[in-house]
């Protein structure tokens, strides 16, 4: 077996792992399932070997050739590399432990089912209003292995998916913190225990038990939560909510209604971000102006517009029903627009909410029809134009329209902020009557 490092998978991930290691100077080679057409040109300015997949019974013999694999994020757990690279004795890493490898400055985790971006982008904006320069990285645009080259940063923190704990080497960050758990990438983990195991490997570098941060008020993150852990979300936790006081180390911060956002979800990201960030650096004054300030992101439960009386609110982030669940528990009375490309998932989870109405859209329509059919009227559209002027026609006088898909975007769009947009840009131009 050679000192060669095979690169698997060649999305943003897996090409700044590439330029990582080849800039290092490593021997690499790369290998994509579906390469897009920029990869060939992307590797021959790294004068980067593209090798052809091999056929499934094969990849024992073409891994004989490497020492190590970096899969990137996005490789599913039935793929034929993991049982190769086992039987062959070549070690599986991923692009955060080349960080690792190179890089010792501090890195705190945030993991979760929903919000993981949403808490993300909090903590670096409280240890950046503390006079720290951290940076968001991970599952964002800026792979660990990108961010490190900035020379400036004090610390990081990633936003660690369940595609990129499972098959890390090993997984160090400390604090880290588990949000929530619910049923989601079963069409990526072999099983619901899969990308359960998957998740528990956040707490796997913290420092000290109570660096292992856990929502008690999340049934199964708190059953998995190591002994010693701090827990948050339910009362008598270090950090929860009553009545309308945040209440964190026993003492009330602020009234929850001085926040922009307080819907259960917000609350639970709130306490989440502020519990890691101090822990990690951040003064609880900047945490608390930054919660105090905070308006959300894109494409999550986003105003995007108030035409003839009817809010429009976008939350194409929503890809699961959990997710999609918890923003209808905020809203009344909503014209529900759900559906894209199932991920196998169950979405009768979406009988405990309550919409007036619904438009069901994409792949997962007729499961959506099949949802609510007895619980509201239902119709179906077959386009964005389509749903958007359906849902506007149902909603009540000062009632809502919501985009909350509870589905993937892959069927119709490339993403889901592109999903997102192209409900923005239907709104714009719907002609109200």
């Amino acid at each position: 077996m050679s000192d060669e490092t095979l690169v698997l998978g060649l999305g943003v991930s897996g090409c700044a792992a590439s330029e990582a290691l080849v800039s290092r100077g490593y021997d690499v080679c790369v290998v994509d399932d579906f390469p897009a057409e920029f990869i060939y040109e992307w590797a021959g300015n790294l004068s980067l070997e593209i090798l052809s997949t091999p056929k499934s019974n094969n990849w024992d013999n073409f891994l004989k050739r490497f020492s190590r694999i970096v899969v990137s994020p996005g490789i599913p757990d039935n793929h034929p590399v993991f049982s190769a690279a086992f039987r062959v004795g070549s070690t599986i890493i991923d692009e955060g432990d080349l960080a690792n490898k190179w890089d010792t400055r501090p890195r705190c985790a945030v993991t979760g089912t929903n919000g993981k971006t949403t808490v993300v982008t909090l903590i670096t904006e409280m240890l950046k209003r503390s006079g720290l320069n951290a940076v968001g990285a991970g599952n964002l645009d800026k792979p660990v292995v990108k961010a490190i080259e900035d020379s400036s940063a004090d610390c990081f923190v990633v936003e660690a998916s369940s595609f990129r704990l499972a098959h890390s080497f090993s997984f160090k960050a400390s604090p880290a913190v588990w949000l929530n758990f619910s049923p989601d990438h079963l069409d990526h983990h072999l099983n619901l225990d899969s990308y359960l195991q998957a998740k528990k490997r956040v707490w796997e570098g913290v420092e000290k038990k109570s660096d292992a941060l856990a929502n008690f008020s999340d049934m199964t993150v708190k059953h998995h939560a190591p002994k010693g852990a701090t827990g948050f979300g339910t009362e008598g936790s270090y950090c929860y909510v009553k009545g309308f006081d945040f209440l964190f180390e026993g003492d009330a911060l602020f009234d929850i209604r001085d926040l922009p956002r307080c819907m259960p979800h917000d609350l639970e990201n709130a306490q989440a971000a502020l519990l890691l960030a101090t822990k990690f650096g951040a003064s609880v004054e900047s945490c608390v102006q930054i919660l105090q300030e905070f308006k959300g992101l894109k494409h999550r439960l986003e105003l995007v517009a108030e035409r003839n009386g009817i809010s429009f609110i976008n939350d194409s982030k929503s890809t699961t029903p959990h997710s999609t669940v918890s923003a209808l528990r905020g809203i009344q009375d909503a014209v529900l627009i759900a559906g894209g490309k199932s991920k196998g998932l169950n979405l009768n989870l979406l009988k405990e909410t309550n919409p007036m109405a619904v438009v069901a859209i994409g792949e997962a329509s007729e499961e959506i029809v099949e949802v609510f059919k007895d619980n509201c009227t239902i119709e179906t559209a077959n386009t964005m134009d389509e749903a958007v002027e359906t849902a506007y026609k149902k909603a009540l006088p000062n009632g809502t329209v919501l985009l909350s898909p509870a589905c993937a975007s892959f069927d119709w769009y490339e993403s889901y902020s592109e999903r997102g947009l192209d409900f923005i840009r239907a709104v714009s131009e719907l002609k109200l009557f």
